[in-house]
């Protein structure tokens, strides 16, 4: 068993509230959730209109799996307008780590 995950480090772009940030971040999450099948969320930042951080996780039966669902999913996020992405960190696990 294989588990993998991603943080991603977002600048969002002509945002100046909160709700105008949801209005970015949810259909952000919905499109990511149901184009790749993973996990995701929101996971820090929830007090900063131009900021977000947003982990996204999964588990497979092998490595090679785990590291193509995870780079669509940067290569994704990263294209996405009005969405500047500003660092990524991924990690993968093998259930004996």
């Amino acid at each position: 068993m294989w588990i993998g995950w991603i943080e991603f480090d977002l600048l969002l772009g002509d945002v100046h509230s909160l709700k105008e940030k949801r209005s970015v971040v949810r259909p952000l999450i919905a499109e990511v959730r149901k184009r790749f099948d993973v996990s995701i969320a929101e996971v820090e930042h929830q007090d900063l209109y131009r900021r977000a951080a947003v982990g996204v996780g999964l588990v497979a039966a092998d490595r090679a799996h785990i590291v193509e669902v995870l780079d669509a999913v940067e290569g994704y996020v990263a294209y996405r307008p009005g969405v500047d992405l500003l660092g990524a960190r991924r990690r993968i696990l093998s259930a004996e780590d």
